[in-house]
């Protein structure tokens, strides 16, 4: 079996969400006398095992039994503390069960754990014969069922939970101790309480494996990550940080209030989480399996490895040189030349109206005649929705435009290439294909996850190599005439596709020394220029400096149009909008005007962009309409 500490150390892992609100879900009754939800694991374990396979289902590594309340004061209430012992042991083996018929039906290899989740007392206990007289039979219970690790969750009183770890640490045989408290804004709405770097500290002092919190909003849990993940415990490797959230609180947006957790907010914050040296994530109130599942796709999409192995490339046939790639069309030829170059985001039509394709290459066709667009770069299943693929749509613009071999594309077509839905396999086949059909410059990256309507089918994610990995590929050996596996792609004395290969860069990722190891990489794999992400300001652009000199950047510009759609831009992850330009723009009650301030500012960055000697723009403007020419031409004339 594998150790749950030794499997944490080497990756990050997912946990499931909420059970008491899951329950309530699916069950209508809140925990009560005769609807003990504890309980449930002798009276309904059926019940319990649907809610364990429901978040195994959706991607959960980590199952948290259903023991929160399993201790002998609080079954007291119910009259159930002759039962400690039985409920706990049950609360383990269902979710054993759930395990094994998981891997029955999936022949999974990968390790699941359990985690025998302990809650508190309603009104914290201050002595250690409390604490014992209340805890001990749960816990030994748990640790004898075969737990992987003690989940004490939901703390509020340190003094408490350290009593509790206290005992803990005297009984033989323990398994490992995840401590988790609950937390909140103080009384002054500027500190959080229990303070964070004494909470980790004092765990560590106590030999705690893993440290972290739950049961509070994802943005008090984020301020929890940034107040401690820096400090001597957590950078030592001495102490592993947990988050598992609640589905967070409401908030009033336009004449509504709504909460902006949903599934796919969820995913994005287990993703940043991660990437901030998280180890543990999961959820807690009101975190569902649809957020689960949202949360393993994004956190699959980081753990994406390069498992295409390395190819002996024949002699005399180097990869393909720029006197060959910059030919592929206008971009290209600038790009080598050293000119400002401008390259279009286009979003591909998702049905079959035809008005909204008409207008999308009616728009394109704009682009061209204008004289100031080099490129459009067509999006690969934009935020992991179901689109028209680039190529089809690449042909559709080409077949109503007139744009044949003959007469060549007035636009260079980038498409956006994505690792999410294509194996090793199905990467090369596209890519021989995009090369025989005129499609030669591609834009590389890792991919959104799937984020489907709830009666949409699952879509699972395929992830097997990412942008990097698949640079590494085309320049390596496509390039020069080999397939993936070394087999030269034809008989002729040349072979070798001639792609441009583009890349991109979260200039503000919260994990900057990996966004940049990862850029350092995809430019040593043989890149030709790179696209960032939106930048509203110039501090960002710094980190790019040392690499300026070897490979060219089209800096991220967004037309903004309008406050709210710069207040939803400001939540994305990666993306900073500075307070100045959310004031400027909401500064203008009228909605036209708003529109007529972003584009004023997308066009001041974009003189400055060629003032500073950048390579070019990569301008996100779809939402613009119109309005795009006259950025670009108060920008650029």
């Amino acid at each position: 079996m594998a150790d749950f500490l030794t499997t944490l150390k080497s990756q990050p892992l997912l946990a499931d969400g909420a059970m008491g609100s899951y329950l309530f879900e699916l069950t209508g009754r809140l925990s009560e006398a005769n609807h003990v939800y504890e309980a449930f694991n002798l009276e309904q374990p059926e019940l319990i095992q649907k809610v364990h396979l429901a978040y195994l289902a959706a991607g959960a590594r980590c199952l948290k039994t259903n023991t929160f309340g399993a201790n002998r004061r609080q079954l007291l209430e119910y009259g159930l503390d002759d039962r400690v012992a039985a409920l706990n042991r049950a609360g383990v083996q269902v979710a054993r069960a759930a395990i094994s018929m998981l891997r029955a039906r999936r022949d999974e290899p990968a390790p699941y754990f359990v985690l025998a989740s302990v809650g508190p007392t309603v009104t914290p206990l201050t002595t250690a014969d409390a604490v014992a007289d209340c805890y001990r039979e749960q816990i030994e219970t748990l640790a004898a069922a075969g737990a992987d690790a003690l989940l004490l969750e939901t703390f509020h009183s340190l003094p408490q939970l350290e009593l509790l770890i206290g005992l803990i640490r005297s009984l033989p045989g323990m398994p490992p101790v995840i401590a988790q408290v609950t937390l909140q804004a103080d009384d002054t709405g500027h500190a959080l309480a229990p303070d964070p770097v004494t909470f980790v500290e004092q765990m560590a002092a106590l030999g705690v494996a893993v440290a972290g919190v739950n049961c509070c909003t994802p943005w008090d849990a984020s301020a929890f990550v940034d107040a401690v993940k820096d400090t001597a415990p957590v950078r030592a490797g001495a102490i592993h940080l947990a988050v598992m959230p609640n589905a967070g609180g409401f908030q009033r947006i336009g004449n509504r209030f709504m909460t902006l957790v949903n599934p796919e907010f969820a995913g994005k914050m287990a993703r940043s989480l991660s990437d901030r040296g998280v180890r543990l994530l999961g959820g807690c109130c009101e975190m569902h399996p649809p957020h689960i599942q949202e949360m393993h796709h994004y956190l699959q999409s980081r753990t994406v490895g390069e498992r295409a192995v390395a190819v002996t490339l024949p002699p005399n046939l180097p990869p393909i040189g720029a006197a060959a790639t910059r030919l592929n069309g206008r971009l290209s030829r600038k790009l080598k030349d050293g000119q400002f170059v401008v390259s279009i985001e286009a979003l591909p039509p998702r049905g079959t109206d035809e008005r909204i394709l008409h207008h999308k290459v009616n728009f394109i066709a704009g682009l061209a005649a204008c004289g100031l667009v080099d490129a459009v770069d067509i999006t690969d299943g934009s935020r992991g929705i179901p689109l028209i693929s680039p190529g089809d749509f690449i042909h559709l613009i080409r077949e109503r435009l007139n744009w044949t071999a003959a007469t060549g594309d007035l636009l260079e077509l980038i498409p956006h290439f994505t690792g999410r839905d294509l194996n090793v396999m199905g990467v090369q086949s596209r890519l021989v294909g995009y090369h025989a059909n005129r499609i030669h410059n591609v834009l590389f990256i890792t991919g959104d996850p799937p984020k489907m309507s709830p009666t949409y089918p699952r879509s699972a994610a395929v992830f097997d190599v990412d942008s990097i990995a698949m640079i590494r590929l085309t320049h390596n050996c496509l390039n020069a005439g080999v397939d993936f596996g070394g087999m030269p792609l034809g008989k002729q004395p040349d072979p070798r596709t001639h792609f441009t290969l583009g890349a991109g860069v979260e200039l503000e990722a919260q994990d900057m020394r990996r966004e940049l190891d990862r850029l350092q990489r995809k430019i040593d794999h043989g890149v030709d220029y790179i696209m960032t992400q939106p930048a509203f300001h110039h501090e960002p652009l710094a980190v790019l400096e040392k690499f300026r000199s070897r490979t060219p950047f089209l800096i991220g510009v967004m037309v903004l149009t309008g406050f709210e759609h710069a207040r939803r831009m400001a939540q994305v992850p990666g993306v900073v909008i500075p307070d100045a330009i959310l004031q400027r723009i909401s500064a203008m009650p009228d909605p036209a005007d708003q529109a007529r301030v972003g584009q004023d500012i997308a066009a001041e960055q974009i003189r400055w962009l060629v003032c500073e000697g950048w390579a070019g723009v990569y301008l996100m403007a779809t939402a613009a309409g119109s309005g795009t020419l006259d950025v670009l031409r108060a920008g650029l004339l």
